[in-house]
Parts: C-alpha cells; sequence; structure tokens
C-alpha cells in the first residue's frame, strides 16, 4: 500500500504577488499500525492562523493535534486496517476521498463512501476497512476535552 497524494501550497514572492511554494508528492510517509499510511500535509499553531512566511511545517514532529492550532492529515486506511479504540481533543473534519469505510462508535457502526464527509466530535471510534481498496481521509482542529454527564472525558487510545 503506498500513499500518493500532490501537494500543492500558496504563498506570496517579495511583491506580495500570489505564487506556488511547493508542488509536490508527500514524502513525509509515515505507519503506527498495520494497513495504515498517513501524511502530515499542513499544521498550523494559534488563531487565527498566521500565513506570512514560507516555511513548511509539514516535516514536524507532531501528535494527533497541535493544542490551539491544526493539523491537515491524509490517512489512508487499507483494507483490514488494524483496529484502534481511541478519542481526540479534536473537531476532525473529514471527507472520504476513494473506498468505503465503516466507522464504530461505541457498537454503533456508520458507513461511509468516497464523496461522504464527517464532522468528528470528539467520540470514541474506531475506523474499519472491509472493503476491497485503501480509503483515504482528515482535518483536525484542537479542541477541549469532551464533558458529558458532568465528566471529562480524556483522549485515548
Amino acid at each position: 500500500m503506498s500513499l500518493n497524494i500532490r501537494r500543492v501550497v500558496t504563498g506570496h514572492d517579495d511583491q506580495g504577488l500570489a505564487k506556488v511554494l511547493i508542488d509536490e508528492t508527500v514524502k513525509n510517509v509515515a505507519s503506527q499500525r498495520p494497513g495504515a499510511l498517513y501524511s502530515v500535509i499542513w499544521s498550523s499553531e494559534g488563531f487565527p492562523v498566521n500565513n506570512d512566511g514560507d516555511a513548511d511545517p509539514s516535516g514536524k514532529k507532531i501528535g494527533t493535534t497541535i493544542p490551539n492550532g491544526t493539523v491537515f492529515r491524509i490517512v489512508s486506511f487499507g483494507p483490514g486496517v488494524a483496529p484502534r479504540n481511541h478519542r481526540t481533543d479534536s473537531i476532525d473534519y473529514a471527507v472520504v476521498m476513494s473506498g468505503e469505510i465503516d466507522m464504530d462508535l461505541d457498537g454503533t457502526t456508520v458507513h461511509l463512501k468516497a464523496g461522504d464527509v464527517l464532522v468528528q466530535r470528539g467520540t470514541i471510534h474506531n475506523w474499519i476497512n472491509r472493503g476491497t481498496e485503501p480509503c483515504v481521509a482528515f482535518t483536525l482542529v484542537s479542541a477541549k476535552s469532551v464533558t458529558a454527564g458532568g465528566k471529562t472525558l480524556e483522549a485515548r487510545g
């Protein structure tokens, strides 16, 4: 399995004219579990985001989220991806770019296919690819830990 994603990043020249700073196939592909590959496309810290300069943060070593920041990550879940029930301190915006995937939420399963979008709001979940092709999705924005029933539900997994 490979992750073949073209990454285009814009910026400005010294006169303030728009230009393309980066146009490449992603190089920073990694895996943290069998059957899943990911690449950090971009990340930012602080709000509002500072678009000055031309530094490329894609090579920074980061976790799932950056406190008070964003992470634009492409994840490819291959068929039979290893399970990982987890919760993140983030709000995640996912666009299923290809394939199909099931999201398990405490025993409830939601089937997503190419073209579907998802807003994941700090719930415990697992991704299951029962299909025959990789499923690609994600953007994560740092968030406070979820509270429900008077309890704080910390990130885990």
